[in-house]
């Protein structure tokens, strides 16, 4: 399908998210990039997409969506390709709890309250990094790894041997982490890492990278 466009700023893990969920579908898209930095989701023209001026948002023909978890679930159950969502019950269950652990306490206390402040405070705030911001954040952002190791367990994925939407919204945000300096002493040698290293090996990972978002749009 060539009638799907989504909307959102190479570099948010959220948009990358659901952009892998449509290169592990197969599907093809249109990137629409908007204005680098915090103020580009919020113009007048795309807080008409998404009234709360967060990304991405996408567009499937004549129906708009937004709110990652919603756009990867809708992906999977309109586009061919392989299934990701688990059938087991309990399975789908684990996938749900940890698609909320990713915007109830891995987005917060690892990718704002880390992440933005290492990357993201001299380019876009001018100041340098909060490191009381950080310090605050990082037994939360501890507990984060610990529980999503514990879920990971020995399987391949989260989940289980299979890859699902799960994986896709977690492997943005911890690779952006995993370049922090907290995240060296919290992920090094666990098996969350070594998970990580087979997240981004996946060719839906390499499409998805900054600089090829950037030149394909």
């Amino acid at each position: 399908m060539n009638d799907i466009v989504v909307y959102g700023i190479p570099g948010s893990p959220y948009l990358r998210s659901a952009l892998l969920g449509l290169h592990e579908k197969g599907a093809s898209y249109r990137l629409a990039v908007l204005g680098q930095g915090i103020g580009g989701s919020r113009t007048e023209d795309h807080l008409q997409r998404h009234p709360f001026g967060r990304i991405p948002v996408l567009e499937h023909g004549d129906f708009r969506l937004y709110e990652t978890q919603a756009i990867l679930r809708y992906l999977d159950a309109v586009l061919p390709g392989p299934v990701l969502q688990p059938q087991d019950p309990r399975a789908a269950a684990r996938m749900n709890q940890i698609a909320g652990i990713v915007d109830w306490y891995v987005f917060p206390y690892i990718s704002v309250g880390i992440t933005a402040e290492r990357f993201m405070s001299q380019r876009f705030w001018n100041r340098p990094p909060d490191e009381a911001n950080i310090a605050q954040a990082v037994p939360r952002a501890a507990t984060c790894v610990r529980e999503l190791e514990r879920l990971l367990g020995s399987s391949e994925f989260l989940t289980g041997d299979t890859l699902c939407i799960a994986d896709l919204m977690v492997a943005p945000h911890l690779l952006f982490f995993r370049g922090t300096p907290e995240a060296e002493q919290l992920m090094r040698g666990t098996s969350l890492d070594a998970w990580l290293k087979r997240m981004q090996a996946r060719p839906s990972m390499q499409a998805t990278e900054v600089d090829r978002l950037k030149q394909a749009a």
